[in-house]
């Protein structure tokens, strides 16, 4: 490749590859979190993974707003079945 040539992104390419990092990251901290024992880390991991997800969260609202990243709007019924279901998982486990 020639020195001079640089590689150019469209904005969309650019976002998709930031939107993918950022799930990629937030993983990481995910993982992080539930293999650190020491508190102090566990709160600062937590605090990482919060600004990513923030993160994450705006690059998607702006690739939503220019139609580059379309979603389904959720059923009522939907909404509810998931809360039931992370509801009795959440008891089952307690």
């Amino acid at each position: 490749m020639n020195a001079n040539h640089q590689a150019s992104f469209t904005e969309k390419e650019l976002m998709n590859d930031l939107i993918a990092s950022e799930k990629q990251v937030t993983s990481a901290y995910n993982v992080g979190i539930t293999e650190a024992s020491c508190q102090n880390l566990r709160q600062h991991l937590t605090k990482c993974l919060n600004e990513s997800q923030d993160i994450q969260y705006q690059i998607f609202d702006a690739m939503q707003q220019r139609g580059w990243y379309q979603t389904k709007q959720a059923q009522t019924q939907d909404v509810q079945n998931a809360k039931t279901k992370y509801n009795q998982m959440k008891n089952e486990l307690q």
